[in-house]
């Protein structure tokens, strides 16, 4: 039986920063094409780190998140090079071409689109999220394909010292973009909720919270021992156990790393069926 091939580019914003990120989207899409029997090409390119980016070849794309602020970059190299690769796909996806090229935005990518585009403001958290938390659907949430298997809240990884608030609705709304989901509910809180997810597109998703990851690399974040330190002083180790054994947790954490991305990689592989039909 011949193999279908697919091609997927990981865009690297991790700027050579150890990560389990990487990893954990390896594995997702690795698994993805052994459970369709596809022929798979992977090819990363280290867009912070040496400028490198896709060209319109692949069939999905997957920019990551990474550290670092979504605001120093604005101006660069490296980031003029990402918009240009954006903008082209967005004309392409805009044409009568069919074969449509899908983009995820994950963290750090999703925040300096958002900046990018003005679609929302981007500025620094009072304190680092860290940790696996509840997120809330909009309505258009309850509606979004990739959301569909989730409950409202699901649970999902959030490590971040920036955030993504104040939409601009007025320019989503020209954008085509919809916002999907908030972080957790907070009433003692009086701080606006930051944005958790936005459709963009047809073709463009992207998340603040991570939806590779995993138990196995959120327990090495864990373990590290400035996280381990940080978390305990501000939470207390009661609070850092509770948050360990809440990794596999049924029907938490895995079910979103076992949804959101197998979605979308399972839609770009729609377009590519389509088109072979």
């Amino acid at each position: 039986m011949t193999q279908t091939s697919f091609r997927f580019a990981m865009i690297d914003m991790y700027d050579g920063h150890e990560n389990q990120g990487k990893r954990s989207i390896e594995t997702i899409v690795h698994e993805f094409a052994k459970s369709f029997n596809l022929d798979l090409t992977y090819d990363i390119f280290d867009t912070r780190g040496k400028g490198e980016i896709p060209d319109l070849s692949y069939d999905a794309y997957l920019s990551t998140g990474g550290p670092g602020s979504p605001l120093d970059s604005e101006g660069s190299h490296w980031e003029a090079k990402f918009f240009n690769f954006v903008e082209q796909l967005r004309a392409h996806n805009r044409s009568a071409a069919e074969n449509k090229k899908p983009l995820f935005l994950i963290c750090h990518s999703f925040q300096v689109f958002c900046r990018h585009y003005g679609l929302a403001r981007v500025g620094l958290r009072k304190s680092t999220s860290f940790g696996v938390f509840p997120i809330h659907k909009t309505s258009f949430g309850k509606e979004e394909p990739f959301f569909n298997n989730l409950p409202d809240p699901f649970w999902a990884a959030d490590h971040r010292d920036y955030q993504v608030t104040k939409v601009d609705f007025e320019k989503m709304e020209e954008f085509g973009a919809k916002l999907l989901c908030r972080e957790k509910i907070r009433p003692l809180v009086p701080l606006e909720r930051a944005v958790m997810a936005v459709r963009f597109s047809d073709y463009i998703f992207g998340t603040q919270f991570h939806p590779e990851a995993d138990p196995v690399g959120m327990l090495h974040y864990f373990s590290m021992p400035e996280k381990r330190e940080q978390i305990i002083e501000k939470y207390g180790e009661d609070k850092f156990e509770h948050m360990i054994a809440h990794l596999n947790v049924p029907g938490h954490l895995v079910l979103t790393r076992n949804t959101v991305l197998p979605s979308f990689l399972e839609s770009a592989l729609t377009y590519k069926m389509i088109l072979q039909a």
